[in-house]
């Protein structure tokens, strides 16, 4: 027998937001994948001992984040990357005229490492915990514009080598989620700028101390987790940052 949600939380929260939470550990749990559906409204509000208003909330909430969708006729299922809107979503440089490009990406070095404090906290590891960081040129319209350095939890992306990313038929995000079963459903950007040192200025085919655009990102999985720590170099010369409201849950 299913306990109420309000037994089970503080009170003074909403139930609907109770039964989001409750919806969203189970995403986190794998009970549901990528592009299946879950249970009927009537089976999930009985075990949730709410209503089926209260439910409805709930997936409308999620619905609106990107995290589930509905099917006329067919259900609710949970989100899958599709290649263009799930792209441009986390993809934000553009060109100055505001014509939106996908890059060409090429995989300059893979390596599994010991992470270093700033990747701990971002990922929120143990000390001694192992990492593999992947650096990525893009180019946009045949030049260099981005140099993107990833650190990713190998407790969660156990089994990944240098050949699976280098020979991976898709976006990113979208290799997580198909390889490894993560979502990435929300991310925390902040900007700043930032000067090219020797490297990032030959990546780039700048001259050293060129201005750049310095994005840091950690991408979300279900419940806050972190599941990426990325910080891209951009050469602002002909492009710009679009920005977006974050999408964290």
């Amino acid at each position: 027998m299913n306990t109420p949600l309000s037994a089970l939380s503080p009170t003074g929260t909403p139930l609907y937001q109770q039964v989001k939470q409750a919806l969203l550990s189970a995403l986190a749990a794998g009970e549901w994948k990528q592009g299946e559906a879950i249970p009927p409204e009537k089976p999930l509000a009985e075990r949730f001992g709410v209503s089926i208003g209260t439910l409805r909330k709930a997936i409308d909430d999620l619905t609106a984040e990107n995290i589930l969708v509905r099917h006329q006729g067919r259900g609710t299922f949970v989100a899958k990357h599709e290649h263009n809107q799930h792209f441009f979503r986390f993809f934000r440089i553009v060109r100055q005229d505001g014509e939106k490009s996908y890059p060409t990406t090429e995989l300059l070095r893979f390596r599994r490492i010991s992470a270093g404090e700033e990747a701990r906290e971002k990922l929120l590891l143990a000390p001694g915990s192992k990492v593999f960081e992947i650096t990525n040129r893009l180019s946009l319209h045949g030049s260099p514009v981005l140099i993107d350095t990833l650190t990713l939890p190998e407790a969660l992306f156990s089994g990944m080598t240098e050949k699976l990313v280098r020979e991976r038929p898709s976006t990113l995000y979208r290799f997580y989620q198909d390889s490894f079963g993560i979502n990435v459903i929300g991310t925390a950007e902040n900007a700043r700028a930032t000067l090219a040192d020797e490297d990032h200025a030959d990546l780039l085919g700048v001259p050293a101390g060129t201005a750049l655009l310095e994005l840091r990102r950690v991408a979300y999985s279900y419940n806050q987790q972190p599941v990426e720590w990325r910080i891209s170099r951009v050469n602002t010369e002909q492009y710009e940052y679009m920005g977006q409201e974050h999408n964290r849950s």
